[in-house]
């Protein structure tokens, strides 16, 4: 018996061998989708003689010439071609000081918090050291130098995690205990029911992006509308994933609104090229250009996915971020929800990440989507997706959780807390008054004001002169203005170019983050450099 088993299995890996040693055959549903590939090799193959190649002429197995040419085409602005400048003078400073008509490289390209100061919130920061060290939980010091509400969320939270123990695996879309603490925080927040089994707890919001697109992309005749300008993860992802970015413009003469009639022309021109649109991007509030949508623009927009038959991905991650006394944020569930539509009418994913609000926990990488109106065959491919990446990272994880249900009233941290954060979001509302003040009275800049989020996105009218030493240099013109800004002064923006703009027209986009005790010298050195430059390229 045994022999015969032993014949069989020979007889079967010959079979494939000879099957795939010159094609790969279609295989139909019924059969395996691997590959059994030969490593023998085919006598009459020139590449297979030892002599046929030296060391010396072999080309190496990997060029930008032999990779996915969807990486290619992937660009991602926040952290380009001007960053990279940015850490080699970095790197300069610190070895010769001297160097450079600056002390400092003041990082205004991205969203990132701390990195320029910002203090972390305490509770949150006791909560997840008390989790991630559960033995001092037990000892008497504990009491003395943590508040009582943070010992008892650590003690809930520890609970819910299998065996207490933040460096273990968890469930693949999220422990359920923190699932659901942040279901509470949603329907808090929205008077609207939310779903522990709805959620997905990811690594940040951008991870969700990607399992969405992985999902909804199926060639390139599938298109994503996205607003333009846009955050340069959603192009990014696209081109990754094979897909077609619709574009749909912002109105700037109206504080970078969003109108209906826009997405229905735009909608009309992709399917007359036979793209099928498959979702719409709402960034609320929006990231390069900082409006908060009222809540009649948003009712229009679920209207719109409605009718059209669209996913609506809402990129909700500066919900808390919001600056402007007349505007709020409303959630897109809640909006669609308060229009009597519920989980048959409309396929809505919410974007939530702890790197953003007054937060600012980017390398904490915490974050989730609320995942509604979809169907339980499709919702299993979603979480056969998540669980490829086995789970998100735990600190994360509690992260969210305690984002969507900070102290209350009554708890020891409450004070502290509300202090905190109010001191952090006041002075961003501060700092983007400032910077946007300081804008607006530079020659040839335009700058909406910064309703919520963390940037403000400034439109530059540049000289002929400067655009055609853009050209000479083969670089876009707003590119240019920003790699002289930086040399000159040492202050990273990001080109409008890598957003995506009206053609024709030039921005940069510029964080609010840097510590206010540094706004005007910031102010100084940009004032100053943009009256040199305008002045060398005058017409």
């Amino acid at each position: 018996m045994r022999r015969f088993v032993i014949g069989r299995a020979r007889n079967l890996f010959e079979t494939s061998r000879q099957n795939y040693q010159f094609q790969r055959p279609l295989l139909s549903s019924s059969q395996s989708p691997f590959r059994f590939l030969s490593s023998t090799p085919v006598a009459d193959s020139p590449s297979s003689s030892p002599s046929s190649s030296s060391s010396s002429t072999m080309a190496p197995p990997v060029t930008v010439n032999t990779i996915n040419p969807k990486v290619l085409e992937c660009e991602y602005a926040v952290r380009g071609e001007i960053v990279s400048l940015a850490q080699k003078l970095q790197e300069e400073i610190q070895t010769k000081p001297e160097a450079h008509p600056f002390e400092e490289i003041l990082y205004c390209n991205i969203g990132n918090p701390q990195s320029l100061g910002q203090q972390p919130i305490t509770f949150f920061r006791e909560v997840l050291a008390l989790c991630d060290h559960p033995s001092i939980l037990d000892k008497s010091e504990t009491q003395g130098l943590f508040s009582a509400d943070s010992i008892d969320r650590a003690w809930q939270i520890l609970d819910q995690i299998p065996g207490r123990a933040t460096g273990a695996y968890s469930h693949s879309q999220g422990i359920k205990g923190l699932r659901d603490t942040i279901a509470a925080g949603i329907e808090a927040r929205d008077g609207f029911p939310a779903d522990p089994n709805d959620i997905f707890l990811t690594d940040g919001a951008s991870p969700a992006v990607h399992m969405m697109m992985q999902l909804l992309i199926r060639s390139e005749k599938d298109g994503i509308f996205c607003p333009i300008p846009q955050y340069p993860l959603y192009s990014a992802s696209i081109a990754l994933h094979g897909g077609t970015l619709v574009p749909y413009y912002l109105d700037e003469a109206t504080g970078w609104g969003l109108e209906v009639s826009e997405l229905k022309k735009q909608l009309e021109t992709a399917r007359s090229k036979g793209i099928t649109v498959r979702a719409l991007v709402v960034i609320n509030p929006g990231n390069p250009t900082g409006q908060v949508l009222a809540e009649e623009n948003q009712r229009a927009i679920v209207e719109f996915c409605k009718q059209e038959g669209l996913v609506l991905l809402a990129d909700e991650v500066y919900q808390e971020n919001v600056y402007v006394p007349d505007k709020k944020f409303h959630s897109f569930k809640k909006v669609s929800r308060s229009m009597g539509y519920g989980e048959k009418d409309i396929s809505l994913v919410s974007f939530q990440s702890v790197s953003k609000g007054y937060y600012g926990e980017c390398g904490k990488r915490g974050g989730y989507m609320e995942v509604t109106g979809f169907g339980a065959d499709v919702r299993e491919q979603i979480y056969k997706v998540a669980s490829v990446n086995l789970c998100s990272n735990i600190s994360g994880q509690v992260l969210a959780s305690l984002v969507m249900s900070p102290p209350k009233v009554g708890d020891e941290s409450y004070e502290s807390y509300s202090a905190e954060r109010d001191g952090i979001l006041s002075a961003l509302a501060r700092r983007a008054k400032t910077l946007e003040d300081a804008f607006n009275k530079l020659e040839g800049v335009t700058c909406n004001k910064a309703e919520g989020a963390m940037y403000l996105f400034p439109r530059i009218h540049l000289p002929e002169k400067a655009i055609k030493a853009a050209q000479a240099a083969k670089t876009a013109p707003d590119a240019f203005y920003c790699r002289r800004l930086l040399s000159a002064t040492g202050i990273v923006v990001v080109p409008g170019s890598g957003f995506g703009q009206v053609p024709g027209t030039w921005h940069f986009r510029c964080t609010i983050l840097p510590q206010e005790e540094k706004i005007p010298a910031i102010v100084t050195h940009l004032t100053d450099f943009h009256k040199g430059f305008m002045d060398e390229f005058r017409d």
